[in-house]
């Protein structure tokens, strides 16, 4: 009987070994989460596909979560990213300064962050970063606007004021534009989106009569004040995003009045994000910052970079 009860434990023993074992070749590998403000953009979706294609190649996984403009429902969703116990996390914010609640549990849970194309207000909770220079895409929009008019003129500008990115274009917009000549006749919260553009430029432009251009804060918001300007035939208005989308090359290439974009590379930061991530868990050297190059796409250029996909 003693035994017997000894072959009992040693084949629960066993199989208890086997089943961790199992276990832990089930977690092995890294686990990434990925938010960022909206999967509604095609600059998110290509920059997701970046990071995507490189962490499944490496054999390890990803998790996306997308928070549809809500910073509460992005909270919330870091939350249980924290509760499935990926290893770092790729976080672009719906709200920079809103997102601080779960920059705090990353913290707490410690969970590295690589904060992608828009900063966090409390970059102190960010281990690195990599996104374009905002800035500079908005200044090469307001040079270009300066040398098609050198006079100056009425412009509207549609920003963001929550979107760390959309602020720093319009800055970089409006150093540019700065004693040129220039009155911003209207500004208004576009919120990044293309139905929201539209809808304000639809209210503008019964308002105004005299506008000769548009400053998206990205790309998006400048095809809705594309598509408003379109219905009410104010085909003589330039229009400027920022993104160098297929979608605007696309309409740059046509020779339409969206005449120039910032262009970035969501591939470029995608890449950049993932290689400061395997660096920081393999606790290898990294920067902290990594900048990623801007340009302006315009009629002179647009055939170099096709209007087929991203730079």
């Amino acid at each position: 009987m003693k035994k017997l009860l000894t072959i009992c434990l040693l084949l629960i023993m066993s199989a208890s070994f086997v089943m961790a074992n199992g276990q832990a070749e089930e977690k092995s590998g890294y686990t990434f989460g990925y938010t960022c403000m909206t999967m509604n953009n095609p600059f998110f979706i290509a920059l997701e596909g970046s990071i995507r294609e490189t962490v499944e190649g490496n054999g390890d996984r990803l998790i996306t979560m997308d928070p549809a403009m809500d910073v509460a429902k992005q909270i919330n969703q870091i939350d249980d990213l924290i509760v499935q116990g990926i290893d770092a996390i790729y976080l672009n914010p719906v709200d920079w300064e809103g997102i601080r609640p779960a920059l705090v549990a990353l913290e707490k849970a410690g969970i590295p962050i690589i904060n992608f194309d828009t900063e966090v207000k409390d970059m102190d909770y960010v281990t690195a970063y990599a996104g374009s220079d905002n800035k500079n895409a908005g200044f090469v929009c307001g040079k270009d606007l300066v040398a098609r008019y050198p006079d100056g003129g009425n412009i509207v500008v549609l920003d963001s004021p929550t979107m760390n990115s959309i602020n720093d274009r319009i800055a970089g917009f409006m150093e540019a534009i700065d004693g040129e000549g220039f009155t911003i006749v209207a500004q208004q919260d576009a919120k990044g989106d293309l139905p929201t553009s539209m809808g304000i430029m639809d209210d503008v432009l019964q308002a105004q009569n005299d506008i000769i251009a548009i400053m998206g804060g990205n790309d998006p918001t400048a095809l809705g004040a594309l598509a408003a300007c379109k219905a009410a035939n104010r085909t003589d208005i330039l229009i400027y995003g920022v993104d160098g989308s297929p979608e605007a090359k696309s309409e740059i290439a046509s020779g339409s009045q969206f005449v120039g974009s910032g262009a970035q590379s969501p591939i470029s930061i995608g890449l950049e994000s993932v290689k400061l991530s395997y660096q920081i868990l393999k606790g290898e050297s990294y920067e902290t910052r990594v900048p990623v190059k801007t340009f302006l796409i315009n009629e002179a250029n647009v055939d170099e970079y096709g209007t087929d996909g991203w730079q």
